[in-house]
């Protein structure tokens, strides 16, 4: 084959360049199809790269292609189905293919690894069984440790990587235990998902009539549509998901569940599991890079006919798609907040139409965004407004804290309430969404409140660490009980997770309490372990963050205190009363969702704030239907879109000289359609030692803006000032203020 005719590779590299870059195939080879990964020469380096396209020609001379210098994939990895996909996200969101790409795929093939990688295993030997581990545990406690746990193992030994999480430091550890012959390393395949592990389905509950009907609904569509499942906290949203699963699953199709947060996992699988009687394939975070791998593997070869992930499982490869449904559309954690700033939740509709398949959207408290399409004829809106089981909605009611002041965050009235529910044998959940002991610590004397040395924020006080901790960057320093600026005392000042733990045990001695939030559990299994014991009731009362406002199933939970509802009240941002409605709602739906009634008390010190009233009065659809009135009327989105552009520097000057630029640029495409606002700085404007900067696009037609914005980044990409800066464009942004 003559160099001519040969075919020019298109392939993306994960570098930060608008663009997939020429290759030809190795020497001598047949040229790989899109899909399919090579090794390229890259600058200096050999990077792992994807094939997205194929053309006849380059633009670059032809003395001047590159060959690659391996193909690493005899058949295609992606279909065009995720190659579209790829495509589509990098066009969409303004962001480098390559980068799109390293996203997609696992971190193990994005290392230029086999489909089916050998894993470093550790395994015990035949001496190891004969081995005094008491008596070891004695002389060298962590050897004892180790071997215990790669022995409980069994005879096929345990993953180096799952090892790590378990014993972070084994590596050390092990070197004596390999030199006494009681442990050996192994290589070993990587083990293949296997969706039989699961016991037998047992059968569900009886649907009610709007559930019925809203299943009717969904059954509606077996190609693409998008069906908004709107349903109070307790309506049994997922029994009319688990249905609409069994009927695609029994059709030997695939359907791809995502969850907001690693948090939700534990519970939706072991419900999916009991209900469905397979195994659900995992794909989160949380999980090593072989069992990612591994769970990828059987969803791309249809082995995994059910798939739960997090955001990034919205790329995951599927050989016979049926359905997708994303469990609670409006979390912000669908949104990606660095790198690739994409929605998982906007993917899914746009895959489930690449793949013809329809995807559901469920929630309590839907956003603006898909109330509007509904009301616009785009989405089918099914509702499910009544609790299932007959369980009744929690009643709501304001305690002023201006006449019963909080001490410790705690008003008369809410632990008058706490200790009426606790003598009837009830649980109680309390909401705080600030983690830490204090977020202030403040000198009584001169004023003086602890910063972070990096960013323009206060400490917030961990005193079970006695540290303060910037919770936006990770710095901290010991605390101290004297001030650094005069030496007289200091005292913490507000409520934290931590703090409020610390009054419920001295005001309820002998109850339970459990606090859970990222500081609590942090250790693998804590979260599952301490979601167990408040299932269960084991824990009397709850003290968290918004990781306990979504989507658990606590039945014996009675009461629900809304610690600081204030937090959010004011907030800047367009989105603030949609978001604190939506945070309300959701954690008081937590409340009385089996035979007891529930009661959710709402601290405020602005009970008059006409907020409330449309709150508790109308629930969250007059909330709604009142923001979209004033967004329309302010032409905030759903009815305008809107782009953001941030940069960062370590000199405040570098940062506004990039969007200047850009500005400048935007202003010479004189389209009316197209408002620019700034730039100005961050409201944090320094932030891990970085100035902070944004520019704020609007338009109230998105061509308009996409249009803007493909000319825009070739333009950054090129200037000088770029160079000095980190920056980033967020389409459909979520954060502005």
């Amino acid at each position: 084959m003559t160099r001519e005719k040969q075919p020019i590779l298109k392939v993306a590299v994960a570098v930060p360049l608008s663009r997939a870059f020429d290759y030809l195939p190795p020497e001598g080879s047949q040229a790989p199809q899109p899909g399919c990964r090579v090794r390229v020469p890259f600058g200096s380096r050999q990077a792992v790269g994807l094939i997205v396209d194929r053309a006849t020609e380059s633009d670059l001379a032809a003395d001047r292609v590159r060959r690659c210098s391996a193909v690493l994939d005899e058949r295609p990895l992606l279909g065009p189905d995720e190659l579209e996909l790829i495509r589509f996200t990098s066009d969409y969101y303004h962001h480098p293919v390559g980068e799109v790409v390293s996203t997609a795929l696992p971190a193990l093939l994005r290392k230029g690894k086999g489909l089916h990688p050998l894993v470093e295993m550790l395994v015990a030997t035949d001496a190891a069984a004969a081995t005094d581990i008491e008596g070891l545990a004695r002389r060298a406690p962590k050897q004892a440790e180790l071997l215990e746990t790669v022995c409980d193992a069994g005879g096929n030994g345990i993953e180096a990587n799952e090892l790590t999480e378990l014993l972070p430091n084994w590596r050390r550890t092990a070197k004596s235990l390999l030199e006494k012959g009681l442990l050996e390393r192994a290589d070993a395949r990587a083990p293949d998902f296997d969706e039989t592990i699961a016991p037998a389905a047992t059968p569900g509950p009886e649907l009610n009539d709007d559930q019925e009907a809203a299943l009717a609904t969904l059954r509606q569509h077996d190609g693409f549509g998008v069906c908004l499942l709107d349903g109070v906290t307790g309506s049994g949203k997922t029994e009319v998901y688990l249905r609409r699963m069994q009927d695609v699953i029994a059709s030997d199709r695939q359907v791809l569940v995502l969850v907001p947060e690693i948090g939700l996992t534990p519970q939706i699988v072991a419900r999916l599991r009991k209900r469905l009687g397979i195994e659900p394939a995992l794909l989160h975070s949380g999980l090593g890079d072989a069992q990612r791998l591994a769970a990828w593997r059987a969803a791309r070869a249809g082995a995994a006919r059910l798939v739960v992930g997090t955001r990034s499982a919205i790329f995951t490869p599927l050989a016979n798609p049926g359905l997708i449904i994303v469990d609670e559309e409006h979390d912000h954690s669908f949104k990606q907040q660095e790198g690739l700033r994409y929605s998982a939740r906007d993917l899914a509709i746009v895959r489930a139409k690449l793949l013809d398949v329809p995807v559901v959207l469920g929630t309590a408290t839907p956003t603006l965004e898909m109330l509007h399409h509904c009301a616009s004829g785009n989405y089918v809106h099914a509702r499910l407004p009544r609790r299932a089981g007959g369980a009744q909605p929690p009643s709501l009611r304001l305690v002023d804290t201006l006449r019963a002041p909080a001490t410790d965050g705690i008003s008369e009235p809410l632990a008058a309430a706490i200790k009426r529910h606790l003598g009837e044998g009830g649980q109680v959940l309390l909401f705080l969404n600030r983690r830490g002991f204090a977020p202030t610590l403040i000198c009584a004397t001169c004023g003086h409140v602890a910063e972070c040395a990096r960013c323009d924020s206060r400490l917030t006080v961990h005193a079970g660490q006695r540290r303060l901790l910037c919770h936006h960057c990770g710095y901290g320093r010991d605390l101290t009980d004297r001030c650094s600026e005069c030496g007289e005392t200091v005292k913490p000042l507000g409520e934290g997770t931590e703090r409020l733990e610390e009054a419920l045990r001295q005001r309820f001695p002998g109850r339970r309490v459990t606090r859970i939030d990222s500081d609590s559990t942090r250790e693998q299994g804590a979260m599952l372990d301490a979601l167990q014991q408040a299932k269960e009731g084991e824990a009397e009362i709850l003290v968290g963050t918004q990781m306990l406002s979504k989507g658990h199933h606590f039945p014996h939970l009675s009461l629900v205190g809304v610690i600081n509802a204030d937090q959010g009240l004011f907030g800047t941002d367009f989105r603030s009363g949609e978001r604190l409605a939506q945070s309300i709602v959701q954690v008081a739906g937590r409340a009385g969702r089996g035979s007891r009634a529930g009661e959710v008390l709402i601290q405020t010190a602005y009970p008059d704030n006409p907020f409330w009233a449309t709150l508790i009065q109308g629930g969250y659809e007059r909330v709604a239907a009142e923001a979209m009135a004033e967004r329309e009327a302010t032409r905030w989105p759903p009815y305008t879109r809107l782009a953001l552009l941030r940069s960062a520097a370590h000199r405040r000057e570098d940062a506004h000289a990039l969007l200047e630029v850009a500005r400048r640029a935007l202003a010479d495409r004189s389209d009316p359609t197209l408002r620019v606002l700034g730039p100005v700085d961050a409201p944090m404007a320094r932030r891990a030692g970085r100035y902070r900067a944004q520019l704020l696009l609007q338009a109230g037609d998105r061509r308009a803006l996409h249009a803007a914005l493909r000319d825009l980044r070739p333009t950054l990409e090129q200037d000088r000032a770029a160079r000095k800066v980190r920056w980033s464009i967020d389409v459909d942004p979520i954060e502005l203020f």
